[in-house]
């Protein structure tokens, strides 16, 4: 895993972090707590002393930024910070503002995207449907069958240049949906919440090829799913589903659809609260997931070779991070997004890098207009185009990949 976790107090940790950018904060061996008091230091933390503060004085919006930190540094932490500079030489997204050029028609809540195998981008939406409070009960059934599917094509492929539709489909057939996936093969694979089901469509097919749960029935079965959000396929064929909102687990299952694994399992020091989205290193043989509720990525074993030993989970965790709605993977980077957390903590973009537990990297989501609920992430193959999928405002936001950090030249 690296270089061994330093143990410091946690409060001076967060102010350097926040100086720095986070890139040279070493590992933070503590575990952030997730009631009240985690904001109460965060205020305690950003704005000095022991003084109470005023929530109605702080932002008003999710996306408003923390204030900015005026301490001095020593000349020891600025070596630090060039030294970082000189090290991490990342690439930021950058909004690419004008896309798509032409509204696209009846756009409904935007709740995931992917990249196709010839890189368009393509969402998962929907159209006049709205995920509101009325529509589940307290059973996490779906109160609104009888109005049927959403008539709109809900799986849109988009120009990578323009953001110009070209081509749509899934009309008739969903009833909210979540998340999607398109792996190495053109399979697409989505997530419905009202029907708790996952369902994966060979290319061109109108109908499932292969289906998970039961329909509009929720369980904590292995045959049945409970809201899922999100899919991972690693090259194996191996499926890991996150499931969900209410079972707060993920399983993995052969291709053919024979379940290989739960996790967390029974022994293993790992909980989780609403695993909202999963991504795959495979190099390092990790699922990470979003771990929305606990407001951490974590990343574990996938389980994909037999030659790996087992490893302790990574854990990325601190303070500005919030609820993490999604997060994708290029090379050795997760990219995430958070959600409405805390006027405190700002809706924005993370740069991770899970294998020091460090986020490297904070990124603004919109320069014109308040992003408030993204919800799901998605990056091009060979690195160069990161998309992010919005709820509200509904709408799907491109970026290309640009340096973040020029090194400094040597004194």
């Amino acid at each position: 895993m690296g270089h061994q976790p330093t143990y410091v107090s946690w409060p001076l940790a967060t102010a350097v972090c926040l100086i720095a950018f986070l890139a040279t904060c070493p590992v933070l061996a503590v575990g952030w707590p997730v009631d009240s008091s985690f904001y109460e230091e965060i205020k305690r933390v950003v704005y000095g002393g022991g003084e109470t503060v005023d929530d109605s004085s702080a932002a008003a919006t999710e996306s408003s930024p923390l204030p900015p930190l005026s301490l001095p540094l020593s000349s020891q932490a600025r070596s630090k910070v060039k030294t970082a500079i000189l090290v991490f030489d990342i690439n930021r997204p950058q909004e690419v503002e004008g896309w798509p050029r032409s509204p696209i028609p009846r756009l409904g809540q935007v709740s995931g995207v992917a990249i196709n195998t010839v890189g368009q981008p393509v969402i998962f939406h929907r159209g006049s449907r709205v995920w509101d409070e009325n529509s589940f009960n307290d059973t996490f059934h779906f109160q609104h069958i009888e109005e049927g599917p959403i008539l709109t094509n809900t799986i849109v492929t988009l120009s990578p240049k323009t953001g110009e539709v070209l081509s749509s489909w899934g009309a008739g057939f969903f009833y909210m949906p979540h998340g999607i996936t398109i792996d190495h093969q053109g399979n697409v694979w989505v997530t419905d919440v009202a029907m708790h089901q996952v369902f994966k469509f060979s290319p061109g097919a109108p109908r499932a090829s292969l289906t998970f749960g039961k329909r509009f029935e929720n369980g904590k079965g292995y045959r049945t799913l409970c809201q899922p959000t999100s899919v991972a396929i690693a090259s194996t064929g191996d499926i890991f589903i996150a499931d969900g909102y209410c079972n707060s687990r993920v399983l993995k299952f052969t291709g053919r659809g024979e379940l290989l694994r739960v996790f967390p399992h029974a022994n293993e020091f790992l909980s989780l609260q609403v695993p909202h989205s999963v991504a795959l290193l495979e190099q390092h043989d990790l699922v990470c997931i979003a771990d929305r509720e606990d407001m951490r990525v974590v990343c574990r074993g996938a389980e994909l070779s037999t030659e790996r030993k087992e490893q302790a989970p990574l854990t990325i965790q601190q303070p500005d991070l919030g609820r993490v709605f999604a997060i994708t993977n290029h090379g050795d980077f997760i990219y995430a997004v958070n959600g409405p957390t805390s006027p405190l903590i700002p809706v924005q973009g993370f740069t991770i890098n899970p294998m020091t537990e460090n986020i490297v990297d904070h990124w603004t989501l919109s320069k014109n207009s308040a992003i408030k609920v993204p919800h799901d992430i998605a990056i091009s193959k060979d690195g160069s185009s990161l998309y992010v999928a919005s709820v509200s405002p509904n709408r799907i936001m491109k970026y290309t990949m640009a340096p973040a950090v020029t090194p400094l030249k040597s004194e």
